[in-house]
C-alpha cells in the first residue's frame, strides 16, 4: 500500500492558491481513480482506493501548510505504508515544471520542514510542481497564497498532468525513470 499525500491549505479561500498545488494533484488522481478524498482521520481528508493498479491512502492535511507533518505522521504510523510520496509546490521552479527526488532536505518549504521533523528523516519521495518564482516586490507569503493567471493555469495544467505521470511512475518502482524523464528545465515562452 502507499501513501501519496499532497501539500496544500484547507478551506474554500486558498483552494485555487499556488500553495496547493499538492491538493490539485492529489484531486487529479482521485478524479482519474475515482476515489473520494472525503473521510477526515488522523489530521487529514483522506481516500482509499486503487490508482494505477496499486493500493493507494490518498492525503490531504488539514493541519495548514506549515503543520502538515501533524498529520503525515500520524498517517505514516497508522497505515504503515510501502512508500510515502509527497506532492507540493515550489517556487525554484517555473509553472510548468515538476522535479521528482528519492529524498533530500525541505529547500525551504515550510511544509516539508515540519514533514522531516515529525518523521525525524528525509528518506521520503517526493514530486515537487513549479509555481513561479515570487516577484522580487512581493512578499514571500502573499506569493504563494495567491492564485495563478489565465497563462500560469494553462501551464499547471500541464505540470499537474505530468506529476501524476510521475506518481505512476514511482509506484511501480521506477522514481529513477521519473527523475530521468520529468527532471528537466521546461523552456519558457519567448517573443524572439
Amino acid at each position: 500500500m502507499y501513501l501519496i499525500v499532497g501539500l496544500g491549505n484547507p478551506g474554500k479561500e486558498y483552494a485555487s492558491t499556488k500553495h496547493n498545488t499538492g491538493f490539485m494533484v492529489i484531486d487529479k488522481i482521485a478524479a482519474l481513480s475515482g476515489i473520494d478524498v472525503e473521510t477526515v482521520k488522523l489530521n487529514a481528508l483522506i481516500g482509499k482506493g486503487v490508482f494505477d493498479g496499486k493500493k493507494v491512502i490518498l492525503a490531504k492535511p488539514i493541519t495548514f501548510m506549515n503543520s502538515s507533518g501533524d498529520a503525515v505522521r500520524p498517517l505514516y504510523d497508522y497505515f504503515k505504508p510501502d512508500k510515502l510520496i509527497v506532492v507540493y509546490d515550489d517556487i525554484t521552479l517555473d509553472v510548468g515544471g515538476i522535479r521528482v527526488r528519492k529524498a533530500g532536505s525541505a529547500g525551504g518549504h515550510n511544509g516539508m520542514k515540519s514533514i522531516i521533523k515529525c518523521l525525524g528523516t528525509q528518506e521520503f519521495e517526493r514530486v515537487r510542481v513549479g509555481i513561479g518564482e515570487k516577484p522580487s516586490r512581493m512578499d514571500l507569503a502573499d506569493w504563494v497564497l495567491s492564485r495563478f493567471s489565465k497563462e500560469e493555469k494553462e501551464r499547471l495544467d500541464d505540470a499537474l498532468d505530468l506529476a501524476v505521470d510521475a506518481v505512476k511512475l514511482m509506484l511501480d518502482d521506477k522514481t529513477d525513470e521519473a527523475m530521468n524523464r520529468f527532471n528537466r528545465k521546461v523552456e519558457r515562452d519567448t517573443d524572439t
